[in-house]
């Protein structure tokens, strides 16, 4: 039977408190009940089921647990009743949608400490909801993803820590740093080997799940990003590439409402993604949308993945350009300008991007200077930062000294020697910068968007891949469904219904 677009299966109204943020349980969802979870600003998680419309559990009610807004909620990979939410004040707790709350403050016990997180289980009598209590980083927790077979927790916190978990043994993976500011969003890649980020430093980043470092930054955006996803259906893995663990298309299955991925289909897009001169085998395809209302694509290739003698050259030339030339997509004739030999080796994509998909208009000023990369690439907003790294670098390269003259001409040497106070005395904001926890800028690849588009008015704050589309939607409330290449026909009355 077909659906009546014009009216919503269901419809509630909320005084007092707004959703936040919420998740449907693909495990059990069936074409007459649906488990949806949702998260509100004032704490409470309520489960609902928008068909049976009966069922209706509220969580948190008395505000006994925490007090402070519902930032992320998920289900456990794999149950029907376990569910994990992140609020604002950097605490997650696991639920079971079986137990009650209880109706006083629950006591907890410590069960595991490590680096800036502790796990504490709930101490009562009768077994109780919250199960565990997590305490992860400090200040906002923003976002949390598990990996593909559910054994590893990713979370992104407002310290700017990226920090994944074990899941099961509570035992603390990797970390790594934004660039500055707080990380805002995390998602992993369709195999779990790669987990990619974005957040206040207008940057998305790439890290390796298996190596634990980071392998490549994207810049695309000119405002924070507020939503990074990947392309399960562009996304495009050798067949007899070994996975780190289960990768197999069925295990995806139910991630995307029982769709079917096929490999036959990815390869068909990744060989049209390819050229016949060098045709890439491993592709990742990943997108972010941002509060500057862009909607940005990034390609992850080999020469990225692979750091043998492909990558030692992207890095050359990366250095070479943050020496001597201006910045990518700046419309200069050097071989780097569209990003293709950086970012996207192998693959054909459009003309060079307009300057301001780039890089932003700061580094416009000096790129006549021959500046790097570094100077332009990051907003006004961290030259605190910036400057700071480029005055160790300055140290570091002495034979570079006449090439950085030209864009510190501006810093006297009062200034440097204020440079030589801030660095003594406030190390600790920029303690990570240079390190395997955060790498500069020049010290990873820095790949370029194949696509940076504006299509909303107001900041973006959604973006999935389906199969036959993709799907955003935008603080304004607009939702819009766009078509892939090859399905326009059969998205034309969903593009009309959906999209204002």
């Amino acid at each position: 039977q077909a659906a009546d677009l014009s009216k919503p299966i269901d419809k509630r109204i909320y005084k007092g408190t707004q959703p936040t943020c919420h998740d449907f349980n693909h495990l059990t969802a069936t074409a007459e009940s649906v488990s949806l979870l949702v998260g509100f600003s004032a704490g409470q998680v309520q489960l609902i089921d928008p068909i049976k419309k009966e069922t209706s559990k509220l969580f948190n009610e008395e505000r006994l647990i925490d007090k402070s807004r519902v930032t992320c909620v998920k289900w456990v990979p794999g149950s029907e009743s376990l569910f994990l939410v992140a609020h604002s004040s950097g605490n997650m707790y696991l639920y079971n949608v079986e137990h009650t709350c209880g109706t006083t403050a629950p006591h907890y016990q410590l069960l595991k400490q490590g680096d800036s997180f502790a796990v504490h289980t709930c101490k009562s009598k009768s077994t109780r909801n919250p199960l565990l209590k997590w305490t992860v980083g400090e200040g906002a927790l923003n976002e949390f993803a598990f990996s593909p077979d559910g054994k590893f927790l990713a979370c992104v916190s407002q310290d700017g820590f990226l920090r994944v978990f074990n899941f099961d043994s509570v035992e603390l993976h990797g970390t790594m740093k934004s660039y500055f500011g707080g990380l805002l969003c995390v998602c992993w890649s369709p195999d779990g080997k790669y987990i990619v980020t974005g957040g206040e430093d207008d940057l998305v980043t790439v890290w390796s799940f298996v190596d634990c470092r980071v392998i490549a930054r994207g810049h695309g955006h000119k405002s924070w990003v507020s939503v990074v996803a990947f392309d399960p259906y562009t996304t495009s893995v050798e067949e007899s590439d070994p996975m780190e663990f289960s990768g197999s298309d069925e295990d995806f299955q139910d991630l995307h409402f029982g769709r079917d991925r096929a490999n036959s289909t990815q390869s068909r897009l990744s060989k049209r993604n390819s050229t016949d001169s060098r045709p890439v085998s491993v592709t990742y395809r990943f997108g972010s949308v941002g509060q500057d209302t862009q909607l940005c694509l990034w390609d992850l290739t080999e020469d990225i993945l692979f750091p043998h003698q492909p990558l030692s050259r992207a890095r050359t030339h990366t250095n070479v350009m943050n020496a001597t030339s201006p910045p990518a997509g700046s419309g200069g004739t050097n071989p780097g300008s569209n990003g293709n030999s950086i970012g996207t080796p192998g693959n054909s994509v459009p003309p060079p991007l307009p300057r301001s998909n780039s890089l932003p208009h700061s580094a416009v000023s000096n790129a006549g200077s021959k500046s790097s990369v570094m100077d332009g690439a990051i907003a006004s907003g961290v030259s605190k930062f910036a400057t700071l790294s480029l005055h160790d670098r300055k140290e570091r390269h002495h034979e570079k000294d006449h090439k950085r003259n030209h864009s510190m001409g501006h810093i006297s040497s009062k200034s440097s020697d204020k440079l030589n106070l801030v660095t003594k005395t406030k190390t600790d904001p920029a303690k990570t910068l240079g390190t395997p926890l955060c790498p500069r800028m020049e010290d990873v690849p820095l790949l370029e968007p194949l696509i940076c588009k504006k299509i909303a008015h107001e900041r973006l704050t959604v973006l999935i891949f389906l199969e036959d589309c993709i799907v955003t939607a935008c603080q304004e409330g607009f939702i819009c469904t766009w078509a892939r290449p090859g399905k326009v026909g059969l998205l034309s009355s969903q593009t009309q219904a959906n999209s204002p």
